[in-house]
């Protein structure tokens, strides 16, 4: 029994990884089941795994989360930190980390609460994380203007919408683009009655979700066409901008707020709005956001962070030594 066509082989991995991970046979007893030799059962036990038939997720102990979410507490004296465990597909870690939101927004919602939405696909994983969840009457409500990507649907409205049918709450739209061309054209949105009216209301909410970005010439924001890669190479090179909050917030590493050019074209709450709001969830689930997190961070705007441990690590370790 020591050659086999791939569907057999395929066959035998998947009854040993049964017999062994759901059945709890040793490999002597699985060896003697299918005659073969107890080193050949660990070769394909192990087969088993590099073929991906069986997936093997380690979850971290509470004690052990709790331990690191406790250093983030006395590190920046926020809240929480949700820590979800390292994955290697970006999806993957994305939906991780929005389920740890999501589950933290079912603890803690009440009726009659406010929550500013912001845009991202980080934000919008958390609408979209499937689950049965309590029937609360609160209101979202957009935090920044609506954009359009094809194939995503990561505008503000959208998962506002999606959080207030998960929750069987209410939606409110902010009847505004995200992004206008210069100065002039945001100023004349801000004067009308219902843009202006909407922001005041998302401005004096309970709770606000919000995405981090990093600064690269890939950014989700040149991705949108909103500034350009010089732009974006500008305001972090002469400026020392190291990451942005709800789309447009930037700070430096020590979190302190910096005005750029890109400021004046995004329609949505800034930073020290966001500020006066009790409690700001952050999201970013990306490997190549730990300073920005950093930043985001030390700028004592964030209450709660949600991101993954590889990331937690790097901002500890950068926060011990700085």
């Amino acid at each position: 029994m020591d050659v086999f066509d791939t569907n057999q082989e395929n066959e035998l991995l998947t009854e040993i990884a049964v017999a062994y991970y759901e059945n709890e046979q040793t490999q002597e007893e699985i060896a003697q089941r299918f005659g073969i030799s107890r080193i050949k059962v660990g070769r394909l036990l192990k087969k088993a795994r590099t073929e991906g038939i069986v997936e093997i997720n380690v979850k971290y102990h509470p004690v052990f989360s709790s331990k690191i979410e406790q250093q983030f507490v006395n590190a920046f004296g926020i809240k929480r930190a949700l820590i979800a465990i390292d994955h290697q597909d970006e999806e993957e870690q994305r939906r991780q980390v929005a389920s740890l939101v999501t589950n933290y927004l079912s603890s803690v919602l009440k009726n009659g609460m406010t929550v500013a939405v912001g845009q991202g696909r980080n934000v919008a994983a958390v609408a979209s994380h499937v689950g049965i969840f309590p029937e609360k009457q609160c209101k979202f409500i957009c935090g920044i203007g609506g954009t359009l990507r094809d194939g995503e649907l990561i505008d503000a409205d959208h998962i506002s919408r999606n959080l207030a049918r998960k929750f069987n709450g209410t939606s409110e739209t902010l009847y505004a683009p995200a992004y206008v061309e210069n100065r002039e054209l945001k100023k004349a949105f801000l004067q009308n009655r219902v843009i202006k009216e909407t922001l005041e209301r998302a401005s004096k909410a309970d709770i606000a979700i919000v995405g981090l970005g990093d600064m690269n010439e890939n950014s989700y924001m040149v991705q949108l066409g909103w500034f350009t890669p010089q732009e974006i190479m500008h305001a972090s090179i002469s400026q020392g901008v190291i990451g942005e909050i709800a789309g447009y917030g930037f700070f430096d590493i020590q979190g302190r707020p910096v005005d750029t050019v890109m400021n004046d074209r995004v329609i949505g709450l800034s930073i020290e709005e966001l500020r006066n709001i009790p409690c700001v969830i952050a999201v970013a689930s990306e490997n190549t956001k730990a300073m920005a997190i950093l930043g985001a961070l030390r700028s004592g705007v964030v209450d709660i962070i949600a991101t993954n441990s590889s990331n937690a690590r790097t901002i500890l370790n950068l926060q011990h030594n700085k």
